[in-house]
C-alpha cells in the first residue's frame, strides 16, 4: 500500500489545474492554496514539508506534469528548487526547466522517505521559462513536492569544483591502461576526463608506498598534466605508506617510533616538503587535504580522536604548513560518512574549540555506505550554517554494472546496489553522482563548492591492484569507474560537465 495515500478530505480525486496568466515570479510555491496558479495533474494533499503537498500517484499507470510558465524575465541565469519525496520506482520523475531559449534541464527525484532538495539551472535567453514537475509512472508509484523555488542564480547555484580523483591513473597507464571517449577514439584519459567537463584533480600522497607510486616524485608529475590540462589541484596527505581511512590510520614505517614532538614536526616538514616542490615546479596546489577520512583521528595510536589534544596539534601542523608554502592554497580537513551529523558536529566542535586552522569541510558520502542523499543534505547544510565554512564532498562513487572484470571481488555488489537506491547500470550511475550534485547545489547561501569523483580511470589492468605490496591483487573497484569494460567513457563522466 502507497505508505502516503491520499487524504479522504481530497475526495480521492485526480484535480486539474487551472492554466494560470503568466508572470515573472512563481506563485502558491508550497501547494498551500491547491493547485492554484499552476497547469498540468496531481494532488494536493496535507503531510508536505510545510503544510500542503503536491503528489502524483494513480492506481494505473500515468504520464503527469505539473507546472508554470514565467514570462518577462531579464535573460541570464536562474536555478529552479524543490523539495520532493518519492517511493521510486518511476520510468522518469524529475524537476525540470524548459522552453527557456537552449535546452531542457533535469535534476531526478530520488527514491527517499525523507524530503530532500533538488535543484537545476538553466540560461534564459527568450525572456521566459517553465517550471515543471513530472512523473512518466507505473501503477501506484508515487512522488512528493513542496516548497519550489525559481529565482536568479548566485554563487550557491552554480557548482565551483568539478573534480575527479586520478590517484591512480598514472600506473594504470604504465601498466597499459588505455581510455576512450564516448565516440571510442583512444585519447589521454585527463584530456577526456577535463573535455567532459572536470575542472579540479585529486591526488593522494603517500609517504614511502611500496610500489612507488602516490609518492612525492609521482604526485609532482601528474600535477603538472592536471594544471596543464587547465585544472585545479587538490593534494589529499594520507600521511602513511598506504592507504588512510577510517578504518585504518597506520604511521609511516620511518616515523613509526618518533617521540609525539617529532611526529609532529614530520607532519609539518612532510607537508611543506611535497607542497614547496609543487610551487617550485609552478604547480602550486589550489588546496589540501590535511589527512584523509579522519573521523578516529590520524597517526594512531598518538593522534586518535580519543586524545584531541594531539590530533588537533598535528593538524594544525599540517595546515600551518599548508599556509607557509602558499597562503593562498585552501586547507580542508576530511570526514567519511557525510550523513553522520551528531558525529561530524562532535569532530568539528572539537577541532574548532581548540583553534584547529582550515578553510573547507571535506566529507565523502557513498551512498551505498554513508546513507541517502538526503541524509548528505540535511549533514552538510547544518555544517555549512554551524561552521561558516564551504563544503566539497571529496568523495563519491557509484557502480555501472555488478559485472566483474579482473578476479578481485567487487566491493559494489548486489547488495550495495540495493542500499544505495540506483540500479547498478550506466544511467544508475549517472542518476546517483547527478543526485550528490544536487545535494551540494543546494546548500544555502553559495556554501556547496562541489564534488570529487573517487577513481573514475581506476579500470582493470593488471598490475594496478589495490596493495601496494603485492603486483598480482586486483582493484575491486572497475564497475565504479567511469569508463566502462571497453575503455570508453561512461554517460556518468558527462554529468560532470552539466552540474
Amino acid at each position: 500500500m502507497r505508505r502516503f495515500l491520499v487524504p479522504l478530505v481530497a475526495a480521492l480525486l485526480l484535480i486539474q489545474a487551472v492554466p494560470a496568466g503568466a508572470a515573472s515570479t512563481l506563485t502558491n510555491t508550497g501547494f498551500e492554496s491547491g493547485l492554484a496558479g499552476w497547469t498540468g495533474n496531481g494532488y494536493t494533499e496535507s503531510g508536505g514539508r510545510s503544510g500542503n503537498r503536491l503528489t502524483h500517484w494513480a492506481s494505473g499507470a500515468y504520464l503527469w506534469e505539473t507546472y508554470q510558465t514565467l514570462t518577462g524575465l531579464a535573460n541570464g541565469s536562474y536555478t529552479a528548487r524543490v523539495w520532493v519525496r518519492s517511493g521510486g520506482g518511476q520510468k522518469a520523475a524529475y524537476l525540470a526547466l524548459k522552453n527557456c531559449g537552449g535546452a531542457e534541464q533535469r535534476a531526478n527525484v530520488p527514491a527517499s522517505d525523507a524530503w530532500t532538495q533538488i535543484s537545476v539551472t538553466t540560461t534564459v535567453s527568450n525572456g521566459q521559462c517553465t517550471v515543471s514537475l513530472f512523473s512518466d509512472a507505473n501503477a501506484g508509484n508515487w512522488a512528493s513536492f513542496d516548497d519550489v523555488s525559481f529565482s536568479t542564480s548566485g554563487s550557491g547555484s552554480t557548482i565551483q569544483i568539478r573534480g575527479v580523483d586520478i590517484s591512480t591513473l598514472k600506473k594504470s597507464e604504465d601498466r597499459g591502461g588505455v581510455y576512450r571517449d564516448s565516440a571510442g577514439t583512444q585519447r589521454d584519459a585527463l584530456a577526456i576526463v577535463r573535455s567532459s567537463g572536470a575542472n579540479y584533480g585529486r591526488l593522494k600522497v603517500w609517504v614511502n608506498p611500496a610500489d612507488g607510486y602516490n609518492n612525492k616524485a609521482r604526485v609532482l608529475t601528474m600535477a603538472s598534466r592536471i594544471k596543464g590540462q587547465g585544472m585545479k589541484l587538490l593534494v589529499d596527505f594520507h600521511y602513511s605508506d598506504s592507504w588512510a581511512d577510517p578504518g585504518k590510520q597506520n604511521k609511516p614505517a620511518a616515523w613509526a617510533s618518533l617521540s609525539f614532538t617529532a611526529l609532529r614536526q614530520a607532519v609539518y616538514d612532510h607537508t611543506y616538503d611535497v607542497l614547496n616542490a609543487l610551487k617550485a615546479q609552478g604547480t602550486t596546489a589550489d588546496m589540501v587535504q590535511v589527512g584523509n577520512e579522519i573521523n578516529d583521528g590520524m597517526l594512531w595510536p598518538d593522534g586518535r580522536s580519543s586524545n584531541w589534544a594531539n590530533l588537533a596539534s598535528l593538524l594544525t601542523a599540517g595546515s600551518n604548513a599548508v599556509k607557509a608554502v602558499s597562503s593562498s592554497t585552501q586547507v580542508m580537513l576530511h570526514l567519511a560518512e557525510g550523513g553522520n551529523n551528531s558525529q561530524h558536529r562532535w569532530w568539528f566542535d572539537q577541532a574548532t574549540s581548540r583553534g584547529v586552522p582550515f578553510d573547507v569541510i571535506g566529507v565523502s558520502h557513498y551512498l551505498y555506505w554513508h546513507g541517502s542523499a538526503a541524509s548528505l543534505q540535511a549533514n552538510i547544510n547544518d555544517l555549512a550554517s554551524r561552521y561558516g565554512k564551504p563544503i566539497v564532498v571529496a568523495e563519491t562513487a557509484y557502480g555501472f554494472t555488478l559485472a566483474q572484470e579482473d578476479g578481485e571481488p567487487n566491493i559494489f555488489n548486489s547488495s550495495l546496489q540495493s542500499a544505495g537506491g540506483y540500479p547498478a547500470t550506466a544511467q544508475g550511475q549517472a542518476d546517483a553522482l547527478r543526485a550528490i550534485f544536487n545535494v551540494v547545489k543546494a546548500v544555502p547561501n553559495g556554501r556547496g563548492l562541489g564534488v570529487f569523483y573517487w577513481e573514475p580511470t581506476w579500470t582493470a589492468v593488471t598490475g594496478n591492484g589495490w596493495d601496494p605490496t603485492n603486483p598480482s591483487s586486483g582493484n575491486g573497484w572497475e564497475n565504479q569507474a567511469l569508463f566502462d569494460y571497453a575503455d570508453r567513457a561512461l554517460p556518468g563522466l558527462a554529468v560532470l560537465g552539466t552540474a
